[in-house]
């Protein structure tokens, strides 16, 4: 599995990627292969405040339930809406069109670096590159 070098990453499978202060959230292909087929996401409303590390919506997929967590402090600016009928993009696309939402970034909380990343996810459940 291919991990993308313009990403950051988190301890909990959440990517992002910042431009300008505004970052794009989704979750990792490591997250959704272990999660299996995604059927249905909670994520947050345009407008609400979310704080890195912090909860801020789930992920229901085949094998159950899942939190998401923050991977930046900020505003959600934007959700997914092609995930609303079509969660499975999530499992399919998730660096591209399975992107979660965007936050204007106030923070950012212990982003990974892609290797740092890697050697997470060999640690946790078998190796991904």
């Amino acid at each position: 599995m291919k991990i993308p070098r313009n990403l950051r990453y988190t301890w909990d499978h959440e990517w992002l990627v910042v431009d300008d202060g505004n970052a794009t959230v989704g979750i990792t292909a490591f997250a959704a292969g272990i999660l299996g087929d995604v059927v249905h996401l909670r994520l947050p409303d345009v407008g609400t405040w979310v704080e890195a590390g912090e909860i801020c919506g789930e992920i229901t997929s085949s094998t159950g339930a899942g939190a998401l967590y923050a991977p930046a402090t900020g505003r959600v600016l934007e959700v997914n809406p092609a995930l609303t009928d079509h969660p499975g993009v999530v499992n399919s696309a998730p660096y591209t069109g399975g992107w979660l939402f965007r936050p204007r970034v106030e923070n950012i909380a212990g982003a990974l670096s892609p290797d740092a990343y890697a050697a997470h996810c060999a640690h946790s459940r078998g190796e991904c590159r």
